[in-house]
């Protein structure tokens, strides 16, 4: 995939990110403060800027022997202090009922106290830390679910990814947990990143886990792009905020959005990975490149010059290394008729539907009224409408009635849940964000719905939809 942009020689290597902007931005005393989650939500808090809130940590076989399970509530998270990649962290969600002992994970399995200690006791041996060293594991608040998500995540809770360098945000990516990833937003786990138009706030394209592009949420027809974040200035703000608290100079700052509270810190990551560039399709190094030595006196200046440098810049890119136009979910579309009459209307953009439709009455306009008038002589009624008959149908009719209706080159048998119907097709060229091609339309009765013409998916194989466009 990474071929896809690799010409652009825009792309951040590990070598490049480390030795060109970790090791000289990044003291070890930021690093370890990120490193370490526990005191970098201390030291967050005390900056003002706002962390779950932390309900207990064990640090220590004797601590954990004495410590209280009743201090904790319904639900919360389990994490390692020194956790990488989400490894190590379980998410409960409730009390199993009737039970005071017992709590209940994302995927419905009981986990008991015991089970709680023996992973504890994995934790503290340094299971899952960074350095493979002896950790502490803390509990904290589990957040609640933003309505403005919850049709896109999987059990968990989602977060935003903001790069920022020299106090400028230059790369963000949405985080979506899936059942792949367990309610986990990891991409190394089986998230799903989403890539964010800096300016706008507005998810762009996407990859599940490090290099699989999506275009929908799993098991859905929910697009992924075209998502506005809420809060995006917030979100903005508090990256950078954290930048200058940490003492990080080139910083990866989680934030997730609590239904009730807002945007708050995650985690702070000294050592961004890099799959963000995949999921926006767009390199790092240009942009981390033309902030390098710029002046930045606050944090809305930071955000100016990130919306500014980097915004709309995805669309562009998108554009030039796919070879695809960015569209919105309505444009406006000129169909060339038969006498050569050229009518503008706006279309649907929708792929949903796999044919281009016209309404009858367009249809007309643009001199297929004599391909309606003979369509509508014919008798239907004789064929048996199931899908398991669609070629024996189109195959019957084109062999008996195709020289005797003007200008038609197929039918479409189509199935909705308004019920089956036979429609006549014709061919047109159509002008659509310049591109010029010749589709096939099936004509129908439009007259109740809003557009008179929608492009389905099978016309749609040179654009990239933006449907906040």
């Amino acid at each position: 995939m990474f071929t896809l942009f690799s010409a652009s020689k825009k792309i951040l290597g590990m070598n490049a990110r480390n030795l060109t902007y970790i090791r000289p931005n990044n003291r070890k005393k930021a690093k370890r403060l990120a490193d370490e989650k526990i005191t970098s939500k201390k030291l967050l808090r005390k900056a003002g800027v706002p962390v779950p809130r932390l309900i207990a940590q064990i640090s220590s076989r004797r601590t954990l022997e004495n410590f209280d399970w009743s201090i904790l509530p319904s639900s919360f998270v389990l994490k390692p202090n020194r956790g990488l990649g989400g490894e190590g962290i379980i998410v409960i969600y409730g009390r199993k009922k009737g039970s005071l002992d017992t709590w209940v994970r994302s995927n419905g399995r009981p986990v008991s106290i015991a089970d709680l200690k023996m992973h504890i006791g994995h934790i503290l041996d340094g299971e899952f830390s960074l350095s493979g060293t002896p950790d502490i594991a803390f509990f904290e608040e589990r957040l609640k679910l933003s309505k403005e998500f919850r049709p896109y995540a999987y059990k968990g809770i989602p977060d935003i990814r903001v790069i920022v360098y020299n106090k400028v945000p230059v790369m963000a990516m949405l985080r979506l947990p899936t059942e792949e990833s367990d309610g986990k937003a990891n991409l190394q786990q089986g998230g799903i990143g989403v890539g964010i138009d800096m300016a706008r706030g507005v998810t762009t394209t996407a990859v599940q886990g490090k290099s699989r592009i999506v275009e929908y949420v799993p098991n859905t027809r929910l697009l992924l792009s075209g998502i506005k974040i809420p809060h995006w200035d917030e979100i903005l703000h508090l990256a950078i905020k954290s930048q200058i608290a940490s003492g990080l100079g080139y910083l990866g700052a989680d934030i997730a959005i609590d239904r009730d509270n807002g945007p708050v810190i995650l985690e702070l990551n000294a050592r961004p990975g890099l799959s963000i560039q995949v999921a926006n399709l767009a390199g790092l190094k240009r942009r981390l490149e033309r902030v390098e030595g710029l002046k930045i006196n606050s944090i809305a200046r930071g955000i100016a010059v990130g919306k500014n440098l980097f915004g709309g810049e995805i669309e562009e890119e998108l554009e030039s290394v796919s070879g695809k136009s960015v569209i919105g979910s309505v444009e406006n579309v000129e169909i060339i008729g038969t006498n050569d009459a050229k009518i503008t209307t706006k279309a649907k953009i929708d792929t949903g539907a796999y044919s281009t439709s016209i309404d009858t009455e367009l249809a007309r306009k643009l001199g297929f009224g004599s391909t309606i008038d003979a369509f509508s002589k014919i008798d239907l009624a004789g064929y048996d409408l199931v899908p398991q008959n669609e070629q024996v149908i189109k195959d019957d009719f084109m062999r008996k009635y195709k020289k005797n209706i003007p200008h038609i080159t197929d039918i479409a048998v189509v199935f909705s849940s308004s019920g089956a119907s036979i429609r006549p097709v014709v061919k047109a060229e159509i002008t659509l964000d310049k591109r010029r091609m010749t589709v096939s339309m099936n004509i129908i009765d439009r007259e109740n719905l809003t557009y008179d013409m929608i492009i389905g998916k099978r016309n749609l194989g040179k654009f990239l939809i933006d449907v906040s466009k």
